[in-house]
């Protein structure tokens, strides 16, 4: 699967052959470099490692500096791996470009981490609707959960119920958007749509 490490950075608006005022996501996708090829032979399948965004080296370990050093280039901030590759750069220290894998109307899935939104109650994390009313006698009750299970049996509370607790920091994929243009002069895609994740947050985009 072809694909390419970016960074989200921002949402605009543009028009289309309609008229119709479409939202999209400005990625800073690439150039990333070839930072380890696997094949067949040594590894039991064929893949691209992929590294973007420059890293400090006093933040990098001697491990991962020997790693980088082998495909001669400085240190990486995100490493990603592509399966079955079939870009034309295959070799170590290889630039991948945004143009040489997308182009525009593709459609691509997006990886990201969604935001942070901290500890949060029912009502935020899954929908709740409260309890509802504040009279016959119930007091700051209208954002509660309600009841959480049963007493004498089964005498717990079972796994993966719905409570309040931390919310968002999750990989998300979002599948099926569609390439409304590609800036290759610098190093831009605009995705129709939103992409998870907070501005300057890396996001993987995958060729579908």
């Amino acid at each position: 699967m072809n694909g390419i490490i970016g960074k989200k950075i921002g949402m605009t608006s543009v028009f289309d052959e309609a008229g119709r005022n479409v939202p999209c996501t400005i990625v800073e996708a690439g150039p990333c470099v070839v930072t380890q090829v696997k094949d067949e032979d040594s590894d039991g399948y064929s893949s691209l490692q992929l590294g973007f965004g420059d890293a400090k080296v006093k933040n990098t370990t001697n491990a991962l500096m020997g790693h980088f050093d082998k495909a001669k280039t400085g240190p990486k901030r995100k490493l990603v791996e592509f399966k079955d590759f079939d870009a034309i750069a295959k070799e170590l220290g290889d630039l991948i470009r945004v143009e040489e894998i997308f182009e525009e109307g593709d459609a691509v899935n997006a990886v990201g981490t969604s935001k942070g939104k901290g500890f949060q109650g029912v009502v935020k994390r899954h929908g709740f609707k409260g309890v509802g009313q504040a009279t016959h006698g119930q007091h700051n009750r209208e954002r509660a959960p309600g009841s959480i299970g049963a007493a004498s049996y089964p005498a717990r509370v079972f796994k993966g119920m719905r409570m309040a607790g931390r919310m968002g920091t999750d990989r998300v994929k979002v599948q099926n958007l569609k390439v409304v243009k590609v800036f290759p002069e610098k190093n831009l895609i605009l995705i129709k749509g939103a992409i998870p994740g907070h501005n300057g947050s890396f996001v993987v985009i995958e060729r579908r």
